[in-house]
């Protein structure tokens, strides 16, 4: 039986880390239906509390999501926790360019924002680590 995969990132700010990374990866932050989420407040099924206003739309407070615009590829959702990230992720993302593009988008992604942390080779692979706006580490490959 297949499964659906989805990717689940904590975080303090959800909405502007899935901002961050729909640019780094040319995805699209996916819409969340304003008139629905209003209209659970108004009937009282949901508090005020469990929203909030980014980009001038009112989203749920707790997560925002991102999708590929390239069908097939797993949803990244990134959630709101209360602590900040404080040891080395157990998981990561690889962002795979290719070796002529390595050097570029890396410096794409440290002009948004990302911090280099450390380079790595294994024999012909050659890897960048790089920590998103939170500090969750990341591979340039």
């Amino acid at each position: 039986m297949p499964f659906d995969v989805q990717i689940v990132v904590d975080s303090s700010s959800p909405h502007a880390l899935a901002d961050w990374w729909a640019e780094a990866l040319g995805w699209q932050v996916e819409p969340q239906d304003e008139a629905f989420i209003r209209r659970m407040v108004e009937s009282g099924a949901v508090p005020e509390a469990a929203t909030t206003t980014h980009r001038g739309a009112l989203v749920w407070r707790t997560g925002a999501a991102l999708t590929s615009p390239e069908p097939g590829r797993p949803r990244v959702l990134f959630q709101l926790v209360p602590e900040a990230k404080t040891v080395k992720n157990r998981l990561h993302l690889d962002v795979r360019v290719g070796a002529d593009r390595q050097e570029a988008e890396v410096a794409r992604l440290v002009g948004l924002g990302a911090r280099e942390l450390w380079r790595g080779a294994q024999g012909p692979s050659t890897w960048v680590t790089l920590a998103d706006p939170e500090g969750n580490e990341f591979c340039v490959a």
